[in-house]
């Protein structure tokens, strides 16, 4: 249910005809707006063993079949009629992530040699610092989960003596059952996704779900803003000190400096052995993530970053405090709004007060521009937003993409949204 276009729903469809199985792929969504994910399925599905019901849901599919594979993108799915169905059927119902999951589970060695990272802003660039520095130290790792793609088909790759890190969304330890990682690590925690789990409460559940299941002698690290988090008798909890950081890092921001600190010290609990010095040694060669405060270059004396993973007003207001360490907040042209998730916006327009100007796109941006002060601009599309730009933007400056805004409105995903910006700013192809 839910091919998507992030890879898990394609990854899942073919290990499943791999293993045998007859797979009906269902999805809201037109072949033509999946044709990428479409072609990805065809090209690997097995002789007869692959249906595509594209454009709509029939509830007789979800009672008559055998297993139903979620997409963790379906919102509220307590409330999903076609989800319903199968249970009232007595279907099982599971998820990419919950195949992954229930396998490196399977024994406790795997459990323990599994980290699981989630949180509200930071979460991809900590789990992949985590997945860079053990390579970089020559620890056999494997990356997954809410990063893209799917594991499943690399776990006859996994050795015993392997290092499995697994970024977890919100929705992905909605649906996670009897199970936590041997190590955890949670960024941050602020109220997001509002639309898909409907209270802030039910999300905040969601992520505790990462921690609950843990047992003595498991690890869990958290960053220094989390609250009181209950944890099993016998974890290791370790709480980020405030003033942690690892300097010298091939990416601007303190909140990067942070997400090192977390990723250093979720190393350090693993017991490979490594000192703190090698595994900072390795943090520092992390190039960052695409769309994630990523510098695209520079034209005409004006540096362009694409920061469109940023879907969270959190998320903006450090990206703006990267540039605010640098002396650098006032030559800054942001671009801000996007689809509506139901978060307070407010935090970026104070977040924004003395930059050199504000300019909201999307279905938010009308909100965000009446809230701010002094110089916001409504341009409706990113488009406009660049040309408002050129027309002003000087050399010194800065510009930056960061939404603070989920895509959907206007974009197929962040990755498209920035590719815009990217193609928008001259730089083309790059990502």
């Amino acid at each position: 249910m839910g091919l998507g276009r992030f890879g898990g729903g394609v990854g899942v469809s073919r290990w499943l005809i791999e293993q045998g199985a007859d797979v009906l792929v269902t999805d809201l969504q037109t072949a033509d707006r999946l044709d990428g994910s479409v072609a990805a399925l065809e090209m690997a599905s097995g002789a007869g063993r692959l249906s595509l019901r594209l454009g709509e849901h029939r509830e007789e599919d979800f009672a008559g079949c055998d297993i139903l594979v979620a997409n963790p993108a379906v919102p509220r799915p307590w409330d999903n009629p076609f989800i319903r169905a199968a249970q009232d059927a007595g279907v099982a119902i599971t998820t990419e992530i919950g195949l992954v999951i229930e396998r490196l589970a399977s024994d406790e060695d795997g459990r323990r040699r599994t980290i699981g990272v989630t949180g509200s802003a930071g979460k991809s660039t900590t789990a992949s610092m985590i997945a860079h520095a053990l390579c970089e130290l020559g620890h056999p790792m494997h990356l997954g989960g809410n990063i893209g793609g799917s594991l499943l088909g690399a776990l006859d790759r996994v050795g015993p003596n392997d290092w499995v890190v697994l970024e977890l969304s919100s929705a992905m330890l909605h649906w996670v059952g009897d199970w936590s990682p041997g190590f955890a690590v949670v960024t941050n925690v602020s109220p997001n996704h509002l639309d898909w789990h409907g209270t802030a409460e039910h999300y905040t559940a969601c992520k505790r779900r990462l921690t609950a299941r843990q047992r003595s002698g498991d690890t869990s690290v958290f960053g220094h803003t989390i609250g009181e988090w209950p944890t099993p008798p016998g974890v290791d909890a370790r709480r980020l000190d405030p003033a942690a950081g690892v300097d010298g890092l091939a990416i601007p921001g303190a909140h990067n400096a942070r997400n090192a600190a977390l990723a250093r010290e979720a190393i350090e609990s693993l017991g490979t052995g490594d000192s703190r010095a090698s595994i900072e040694v390795a943090l520092r060669t992390f190039a960052g993530l695409p769309h994630r405060l990523c510098l695209l270059g520079e034209r005409g004396g004006v540096r362009y970053y694409d920061d469109s993973k940023s879907t969270t007003p959190e998320a903006t207001v450090l990206a703006l405090e990267a540039f605010a360490e640098q002396d650098a907040l006032k030559r800054v042209h942001l671009i801000v709004g996007g689809y509506d998730k139901g978060s307070d916006l407010s935090p970026i327009a104070a977040g924004a007060a003395g930059i050199a100007g504000l300019y909201c796109i999307g279905a938010t941006g009308e909100a965000i521009a009446a809230s701010a002060e002094g110089n916001a601009r409504v341009c409706g599309s990113l488009s406009r937003a660049m040309a408002d730009i050129s027309a002003r933007a000087a050399a010194g400056d800065i510009v930056l993409l960061s939404p603070g805004c989920a895509s959907w409105d206007q974009f197929e995903n962040f990755e498209q949204r920035g590719a815009s910006f990217a193609a928008l700013a001259g730089f083309g192809g790059q990502r």
